[in-house]
C-alpha cells in the first residue's frame, strides 16, 4: 500500500462547504453571527397557551368588577367628542394579564392598552403553566411546537374591551384579548368573552378554536352587504356605508372592536367597516383570528397594519374586515374617504 502520495484539496468544494456552514450559522442566530441560546427563543404554541390563560384570567377580573364600585373614571374625549372611561374592573384585569404574562416570559415585549395600578400587589400574578392541558382547547395539543427569536415577538394586550358599554351593563360587547404579532404580522389573536364565558382563537396558518364557524362564501351578499359599525358615532359612518355599498345595505350598530370582528369571522355580518382613528391593541386579536380564516383586515386605503413594538398604536386610515371579497369591498369605498 502506498502511503506516500499527497492530498489534494478542492479549493471550491472547501469554499463552498465553509460557505454552506457559516449560512446555517448566521440563520440559526437570527443574523447575529452568534449563536442562538435557549432564552433567545419562544415557542408559539407556548404564548398561544399563555394568551388563552390571560385572557380568561383578565375575564374573570372583569366579572368580579361589575359586582364592586367601577369606580369610573375619564381617560379623556375622544375624536368624536365621547367621554373614554377606564374602571377599576380594566386596572385589575391588566394586572391579571399584564403581569401574568412578564412573569412567564420576562422578556417578552407586551403593550397592554391601561397601565399598572399602585396596588403592589399587581405584579405578583402567578406564572401561567404553559404546559398543562386547556379542557376546552384540547386540540392544541395536537399542534407542532414552533420557535421563533424572542425579539422579533410584540404581545397586545386589551384588558378590557367595550368599556364604557360594560358601565352602562352592556355585557355582551364585552370582551378581553391578546395577540401575538412577530415581525409586526398578526399571528396569533385570542378573544374571550367573559359574559357568559367563552374564548375563540385563530393561529394563522395552522388552526382556530372549534368554536369558530364554517361560513360559506354567499356571493349574492356583495350585493346586499350586512355592515357593522359603531354604536358611538354611527351618523357620518352610516352614510359613508350607504354611498359605498348602495341603499340595500344593511347596517347593523355594535360595540367593541373584538366583539364586531368575530361577528364578521361567524358569518353574522359580511363587512366590519371603521372610518375614524383606532387603536391597535383593539385590532391586533381580530386581525390574526380573521387571517386565521382566510379573511382580511385593512385600512380604508387597502394598507395592511403593522404591530412592531416601534410602531405608532394609532391607526388614522380606518379599516375593513371581511371573511370574503375584501377587495370588491375595499374597491367601492369612495376615494376621498379611503
Amino acid at each position: 500500500m502506498n502511503f506516500g502520495g499527497t492530498l489534494r484539496f478542492n479549493k471550491f468544494a472547501c469554499f463552498t462547504l465553509g460557505f454552506i456552514l457559516f449560512l446555517i450559522i448566521y440563520w440559526r442566530s437570527g443574523g447575529s453571527g452568534y449563536p442562538i441560546e435557549k432564552d433567545d427563543l419562544i415557542n408559539l404554541k407556548s404564548l398561544l397557551k399563555a394568551a388563552i390563560y390571560a385572557a380568561e384570567r383578565g375575564g374573570k377580573k372583569v366579572i368580579d368588577g361589575k359586582n364592586h364600585d367601577l369606580n369610573i373614571k375619564s381617560k379623556g374625549k375622544t375624536k368624536e367628542g365621547l367621554n373614554d372611561p377606564v374602571t377599576d374592573a380594566d386596572y385589575a384585569s391588566h394586572c391579571a394579564m399584564y403581569y401574568s404574562l412578564k412573569n412567564t416570559f420576562p422578556n417578552l415585549k407586551i403593550i397592554s392598552e391601561e397601565h399598572s395600578s399602585d396596588d403592589p400587589s399587581c405584579k405578583k400574578q402567578e406564572k401561567i403553566d404553559v404546559d398543562s392541558v386547556i379542557a376546552d382547547h384540547r386540540i392544541i395539543e395536537h399542534l407542532n411546537d414552533e420557535h421563533v427569536l424572542t425579539n422579533q415577538v410584540t404581545m397586545w394586550i386589551d384588558p378590557l374591551d367595550a368599556t364604557k358599554e360594560y358601565t352602562e351593563g352592556l355585557y355582551e360587547y364585552v370582551t378581553t384579548m391578546a395577540c401575538v404579532a412577530i415581525n409586526g404580522v398578526p399571528i396569533v389573536g385570542v378573544i374571550h368573552y367573559p359574559f357568559p364565558p367563552r374564548t375563540y382563537w385563530g393561529w394563522f396558518t395552522k388552526k382556530t378554536s372549534s368554536n369558530i364557524a364554517n361560513i360559506q362564501h354567499m356571493a349574492e351578499n356583495k350585493e346586499h352587504p350586512r355592515v357593522v359599525i359603531s354604536r358611538s358615532h354611527p351618523g357620518k359612518v352610516e352614510d359613508l356605508v350607504k354611498r359605498s355599498f348602495g341603499p340595500k345595505t344593511t347596517v347593523i350598530q355594535a360595540a367593541g372592536a373584538g366583539d364586531k370582528v368575530m361577528g364578521v369571522v361567524n358569518g353574522n355580518f359580511d363587512v366590519y367597516l371603521h372610518a375614524t382613528a383606532i387603536k391597535k391593541w383593539d385590532l391586533c386579536a381580530g386581525n390574526a383570528i380573521i387571517k386565521a380564516v382566510d379573511g382580511k383586515m385593512t385600512t380604508l386605503k387597502g394598507e395592511d397594519i403593522n404591530y412592531s413594538s416601534d410602531s405608532e398604536p394609532k391607526v388614522t386610515d380606518g379599516i375593513l374586515v371581511s371573511r370574503y371579497d375584501h377587495d370588491y369591498y375595499l374597491s367601492k369605498i369612495p376615494k376621498e374617504n379611503a
